[in-house]
């Protein structure tokens, strides 16, 4: 089995390479055919290549970027629609290129036949290729190792995905050293869910040594270290810490960046802003915007400014939050939650500095709270801005629970870089058409506690 897992990632190279190949072709057809001729002037060889070679990394950008290359991990409906949007974007971002290469706009109709045929092709292939990884890598064996707290939570998670993970045992960290090394002998893989260090430890080396595939939940202690700088002091390795959040000049890019988008995507929403707030005034003449008390970094409190998704005074008994099916939300609510048109707004928040467009979502003071009062660390994502949207809100759902939300959220923080907000927007433009992640909490639930 780990002998034929070995060409799985070659597999997939050669699989996405195709796709590359193909839609570079298309494109090479249509320009060769349509745009090339209608220029003014004749078009130097190398100035073909270098058109065609922006095609190939701006395509290459996004699909890599919206994980549409994941074909042996993602699932199915996930690849089609990265494939899909990245098509979109790549298609809008060459038909501008080819503008200004020819100093005029030309016929969109071309560009756009050529992205259908790309995707008539792609989505076939990408299901044909699904199917092979199917036969050829069958899902791996797994042993769960667990600590005091139950695993079923996870393992329900984990068992979501059966063409890629087949959990065939559970066992506790206490059972006798020669019981835990036999079963992790048996399986293919090895899950350490929640288990003390020491055990944690020594389980690790002994799977290492096997050549045994671990996953593992990791501990708040474990993230603060991936963002730690590794230094040497003579001969002996260390790590270091700075915990500050981000740097300087970090945030000096941060909020230039912040100022740029913000201004461009006030002029682009606009138009969706003044639709948006008609049908919300139509629907039952309340108001358009709902301003609500949040906190941001170093715990300061300001006021976010959202798009009303609820019937008027829906948190007379108390702040909760949206469950599944929730009566409180309207039915233009309904919409702008499942699409996050409702948080448009919040580009006010951003160009005033109480926001930046990626960082963890804010929370209410009184929320904010109850979670500490298990999780006093649930703070710790107060170290930058809040977001728009985050690392929580792109690999979580909203009503992931607040130790995962604080996990990845402290993932963001310590492994911040500008290309990771620049991934991330683009992510969140993916989980816009997943409607898996605006579910709400269940209807016992006022908080994502359970």
């Amino acid at each position: 089995m780990r002998r034929k897992h070995k060409h799985k990632r070659l597999l997939s190279y050669l699989s996405n390479l195709v796709i590359l190949i193909v839609q570079t072709g298309i494109f090479v057809y249509l320009w060769y055919q349509c745009y090339e001729p209608m220029l003014e002037e004749d078009f130097w060889r190398r100035g073909n290549w270098a058109v065609i070679g922006m095609f190939v990394f701006i395509t290459f950008f996004f699909t890599k970027t919206l994980g549409g290359y994941k074909a042996g991990y993602l699932r199915i409906t996930d690849i089609c629609l990265s494939q899909t949007l990245a098509i979109f974007l790549s298609t809008v971002v060459q038909y501008l290129q080819i503008c200004m290469v020819g100093k005029d706009y030309f016929p969109v109709k071309p560009i756009i036949l050529a992205a259908i045929v790309q995707l008539m092709f792609i989505v076939p292939w990408v299901y044909f290729i699904r199917h092979v990884f199917v036969r050829l890598y069958p899902p791996r064996t797994v042993l769960v190792i667990y600590g005091e707290r139950s695993p079923k939570e996870l393992i329900k998670k984990i068992n979501t995905r059966k063409d890629r993970y087949n959990i065939c045992g559970q066992e506790s960290y206490l059972a006798e050293k020669e019981i835990l090394e036999e079963k992790i002998k048996e399986h293919d893989a090895v899950i350490l869910c929640d288990l003390p260090a020491h055990e944690r430890n020594l389980i690790m080396k002994h799977c290492f040594e096997q050549n045994k595939r671990i996953y593992m939940t990791p501990k708040l202690s474990d993230i603060l270290i991936r963002g730690s700088e590794h230094i040497h002091l003579f001969d002996t390795p260390l790590y270091l810490a700075r915990n500050q959040g981000l740097h300087p000049e970090q945030r000096f890019v941060k909020r230039a960046l912040d100022i740029v988008l913000s201004i461009i995507a006030t002029v682009i929403s606009l138009p969706f802003v003044l639709v948006l707030a008609l049908l919300i005034k139509m629907e039952d003449k309340g108001p358009v915007f709902y301003s609500q008390e949040r906190l941001t970094e170093g715990n300061r409190k300001f006021m976010i400014l959202k798009f009303r998704s609820m019937r008027v005074n829906s948190e007379k008994e108390g702040a909760r939050l949206a469950a599944k099916g929730d009566n409180r939300i309207t039915k233009v609510g309904k919409f702008i939650r499942a699409t996050h048109l409702d948080e448009l707004p919040q580009i006010y928040n951003i160009l005033k500095g109480d926001m930046s467009f990626v960082g963890p979502r804010p929370e209410r003071e009184e929320i904010a709270k109850e979670y500490q009062k298990e999780i006093p660390e649930f703070g710790f994502r107060l170290k930058v801005k809040a977001g728009l949207t985050g690392y929580a809100q792109v690999y979580g759902k909203y009503n992931t629970t607040p130790y995962d939300k604080l996990k990845l959220d402290l993932i963001y923080i310590q492994t911040y870089s500008v290309w990771m907000d620049i991934k991330l927007m683009l992510m969140t433009f993916k989980i816009m058409f997943q409607k898996e992640n605006t579910e709400g909490v269940e209807k016992e639930q006022r908080t994502a506690k359970r």
